[in-house]
C-alpha cells in the first residue's frame, strides 16, 4: 500500500532559515572557547584522577576486573602466548642480526609496559617479523659482518655489543618519534596506511623474511644484502652457493618443516575446538636442543648453534646515540609500520568484542615501551599477528594476560636460558618461515578485492610489487604515495550529474540513473560529487561549461547583444524624452533575454552543493567566475544544500557581490519552487512550498 505526503511550509533561503532557527554564532563560539579554556586550566582531584585513568589505563580496567570470570582465560592465554614468545623471540632476533637472548628481552619488557599503558585488551606485543627484518637491514648497513668472522674470537663480544647498540638506538628513536606524535595528537596518521597497503606490505615482507632465512636453513655462511633489489641479490647468492649446502642442517630444516607445517595447519583448522593450540614451536626447540646436545651436532657436522645465552636480568645499557643521524630515515618507516600494524590489530579485536581503542593512547603505550626497553638492550617491538590471534582464541579477556606472558619469559631468562646453548639456528629459521603463514594467505583476499574495488586492488598489487622488487622501506613509501594518488584522482575526476524530479515528490535524482524522473522546465539542476579545490577546478569548469553550454563564442555573442541593447535603450530614452513618447519595446535587459529563450532553454541553473564537502579559495573564485558568465548569457545562478563551511568560504570570497544572497536555499526543492513561482508572477508575500 502506497502512502502520499503533503508538505506546506514557507520557502527557506539560508538567510531566512538562520533568522528563524539560527543562533548567535559569535556569542556562542566565544562562550564555548572560554568554557574550554576554563575547563583545561582548572585543576581538581577529580580532573587529576580522570587524567591518570586516561593516560594509565591499568587504573581504569583493573578495579573493574572480574576475577572469577576472567582470571582463568587470561592465565591460559597468557601462558600459551608466553611459551610461543620464547622460540619466536630467539628466531626474530636472527632477523634483527643480533644474538637470540636480545629477542627474549624484547619479548619481556614491552609486554609489561603495554599491559600498563595500552588500551587493546587482546593485543600481544613483542617481536614482529617485519619490524625485525627492517631493523636488521639497518644493523647490517651500519655494522656489517666481517668476511673472516670467528664467533669464538675475543672480537665477537664487541661485535655483538655494536649491533645491539644500533638496534637499541632504533628502538629508542622509534619510541621518541611515537611520543612526539602523541604530544602532537597525530594518531590519525595511521589511517594513511590503508588496509590494502598493510596487507600487501606484510605479504611482500614475508617473502623477504623467507629468502633471508634460506641461508640458515641450508647451512650457508653468506653476507646479508640490504638496499634495493636485496631479495633478488640474496636469492642469486644462495643459488650460486647451493653446492656448499650443509646436508645436516638441510636435514634438520626438512624435518622441522615437516612437523611444523602440518601441526600449525591443525591448530588453524581446529582452533575453535582446541582450548589452547598445540605449542609445537617450543616442543620443537626442546627436542632439537636435546638431539643436538647429545649428538654433538655442532662439532661433528659443523652446524651453527645459538651458543651461550646468559642467565639473569639484563643490565641497563645506553644505546648508540651517535647513530641517530644515520638511522633516522629508516626508523621513521619502522615506526609507521609498527604503529600501523599494532593499531590495526587492536581495532580489529576491539570491534569484534565491543570496546574502543584510542589511537593516541596507543602511540603513548608503544612509545613508552620502545623507549624504556631500549635501555635494556631491546630492539623495536610492536603488536604481533600470530601471538595476538592465539591470545584471543585461547580465551584472553584483558591486558592482565600480559602478566602471565611476561612471567613465562622471565622464568626462561632467569633459569632456563643457558639450556638452549645447543639449539641449531636452522630450527629458528624454520620457525620464522612457518610463522608467516597468515601473511602468505593474504593472497586469497585479491579476488574479493577486485570485485569490490579495482583501485584498492591496484594499490595492493603496486605495494606488493614495490616491496618485493625494490625494498621494504622504499616499497612502503611507493605504496603510500600511490594510494594517495588514487585518492587525488578520485577527487579530481568526480562526476557532475543533471538532476531530475520524481513526480509529486521533493526528491531529485540523477537523470542518467532514473529514467522516470523529469527535468524541471527551464531549470538545469546540477550536482557535483566531490570537493571543489585547486586540483580539480579546471575539470569542474569543463564539466559545468559542457552541461550549460557556456562556450566562449556564446558568451561573446550574448555579451555583444547585451551591449547593443543597452546602447539602443540609451538612445531610445533620449529620443522619447525629447518627443514625450514612451518606448515599450523592452523594459530591461532581462526582458530581452527572456524573449530570446524558449521554454525548453535553460533560464536558471541550480547547483546542489550537498556533496561538495569543501571549497578552497580557487574553487570559490571559480564559482564567482561561473556566476558572472552565466549572468552574461541571461542565466540566473542558485545554490542549495550548502554546508556551513562551504557557504562561509563562498561568502568570504566575495561571491555575494556577484550573486543575490536570496538565491541560496536550504533545499533543492525550495529553490525550484521559488524559481517556478517567480516565473509565473512576481512574489508579493513569502512563497510557500507545495509537494
Amino acid at each position: 500500500m502506497s502512502a502520499s505526503v503533503a508538505v506546506y511550509r514557507n520557502i527557506y533561503t539560508e538567510d531566512r532559515f538562520k533568522q528563524a532557527y539560527g543562533s548567535d554564532d559569535t556569542a556562542s563560539g566565544s562562550l564555548r572557547l572560554r568554557q574550554k579554556l576554563a575547563g583545561k586550566c582548572r585543576c581538581s582531584r577529580r580532573a587529576c584522577l580522570h587524567l591518570l585513568r586516561e593516560r594509565v589505563p591499568l587504573f581504569s580496567w583493573l578495579p573493574r576486573y572480574r576475577l572469577r570470570k576472567w582470571i582463568l582465560g587470561d592465565a591460559i592465554a597468557g601462558l600459551t602466548v608466553g611459551i610461543l614468545h620464547i622460540p619466536q623471540g630467539m628466531a626474530f632476533a636472527l632477523l634483527t642480526s643480533v644474538a637470540p637472548i636480545f629477542g627474549l628481552y624484547t619479548s619481556f619488557f614491552p609486554v609489561v609496559l603495554y599491559m600498563v599503558f595500552g588500551t587493546g585488551r587482546h593485543v600481544s606485543t613483542g617481536t614482529f617479523a617485519v619490524v625485525s627484518l627492517m631493523t636488521g637491514s639497518v644493523v647490517e648497513q651500519l655494522v656489517p659482518t666481517p668476511l673472516a668472522f670467528n664467533s669464538s674470537s675475543s672480537e665477537a663480544a664487541d661485535f655483538e655489543v655494536q649491533r645491539i647498540g644500533v638496534a637499541s638506538a632504533v628502538a629508542l628513536l622509534s619510541g621518541i618519534i611515537m611520543l612526539c606524535m602523541f604530544g602532537l595528537q597525530l594518531g590519525f596518521l595511521s589511517t594513511y596506511l590503508s588496509e590494502p597497503i598493510v596487507k600487501a606490505f606484510t605479504s611482500a615482507a614475508a617473502f623477504h623474511v623467507t629468502v633471508s632465512q634460506l641461508q640458515s636453513m641450508l647451512g650457508l655462511r653468506l653476507p646479508r644484502h640490504t638496499g634495493t633489489f636485496s631479495l633478488f641479490k640474496t636469492l642469486a647468492l644462495v643459488l650460486e652457493n647451493l653446492p656448499h649446502t650443509n646436508m645436516a642442517e638441510l636435514l634438520i630444516s626438512v624435518v622441522c618443516l615437516a612437523v611444523l607445517v602440518p601441526v600449525k595447519e591443525v591448530n588453524m583448522r581446529y582452533r575453535h575446538r582446541l582450548r589452547t593450540p598445540i605449542p609445537v614451536e617450543i616442543l620443537m626447540v626442546i627436542i632439537a636442543t636435546c638431539v643436538a646436545y647429545f649428538s654433538s651436532l655442532d662439532s661433528n657436522y659443523n652446524i651453527e648453534i645459538v651458543g651461550h645465552i646468559p642467565a639473569g636480568f639484563p643490565k641497563p645499557q645506553l644505546p648508540a646515540f651517535h647513530t641517530f643521524p644515520a638511522i633516522a630515515g629508516d626508523t621513521i618507516a619502522i615506526t609507521f609500520v609498527g604503529y600501523a600494524v599494532s593499531v590495526s590489530l587492536a581495532m580489529i579485536y576491539a570491534d569484534k568484542h565491543g570496546y574502543s581503542i584510542h589511537p593516541n593512547q596507543e602511540l603513548l603505550a608503544h612509545g613508552i615501551s620502545n623507549t624504556v626497553s631500549s635501555f635494556f638492550t631491546c630492539f623495536p617491538s610492536s603488536a604481533t599477528l600470530a601471538t595476538t590471534n592465539i591470545l584471543e582464541s585461547a580465551g584472553g579477556h584483558t591486558q592482565l594476560s600480559g602478566l602471565f606472558t611476561s612471567l613465562v619469559v622471565l622464568i626462561v631468562l632467569l633459569l632456563v636460558g643457558p639450556l638452549f646453548y645447543s639449539l641449531p639456528k636452522a630450527v629458528l629459521a624454520c620457525i620464522n618461515v612457518t610463522s608467516l603463514r597468515q601473511m602468505f594467505l593474504q593472497f586469497r583476499d585479491l579476488p574479493e578485492l577486485w570485485r569490490i574495488s579495482k583501485l584498492d586492488f591496484m594499490v595492493w598489487v603496486v605495494t606488493w610489487l614495490s616491496v618485493v622488487v625494490l625494498n621494504v622501506d622504499l616499497g612502503l613509501a611507493i605504496g603510500v604515495v600511490f594510494s594517495m594518488m588514487t585518492v587525488i584522482c578520485r577527487t579530481q575526476r568526480a562526476d557532475c550529474s543533471v538532476l531530475g524530479r520524481a513526480s509529486n515528490t521533493e526528491i531529485y535524482r540523477p537523470l542518467e540513473n532514473h529514467s522516470k524522473c523529469y527535468e524541471v522546465p527551464g531549470v538545469r539542476i546540477l550536482t557535483y560529487n566531490g570537493p571543489i579545490y585547486y586540483g580539480n577546478r579546471s575539470f569542474f569548469r569543463e564539466k559545468m561549461s559542457r552541461v550549460l553550454g557556456l562556450t566562449p563564442e556564446k558568451i561573446r555573442s550574448r555579451e555583444k547583444a547585451r551591449k547593443a541593447l543597452e546602447k539602443q535603450e540609451r538612445e531610445a530614452s533620449v529620443s522619447t524624452v525629447e518627443r514625450g513618447i514612451a518606448n515599450t519595446s523592452f523594459s530591461s535587459v532581462n526582458d530581452f533575454f527572456e524573449s530570446e529563450t524558449s521554454e525548453k532553454d535553460v533560464q536558471a541553473v541550480l547547483i546542489d552543493c550537498s556533496r561538495v564537502i569543501f571549497v578552497d579559495v580557487a574553487g570559490a573564485r571559480l564559482f564567482t567566475q561561473m556566476c558572472t558568465e552565466c549572468q552574461k548569457i541571461g542565466i540566473q545562478v542558485y545554490l542549495a544544500n550548502c554546508n556551513e563551511s562551504v557557504l562561509k568560504i563562498l561568502t568570504s570570497s566575495g561571491l555575494m557581490s556577484h550573486m543575490n544572497p536570496q538565491h541560496i536555499f536550504v533545499t533543492v526543492h525550495d529553490a525550484v519552487m521559488y524559481i517556478q513561482q517567480r516565473r509565473e508572477k512576481p512574489p508579493e508575500n513569502t512563497p510557500t512550498v507545495w509537494v
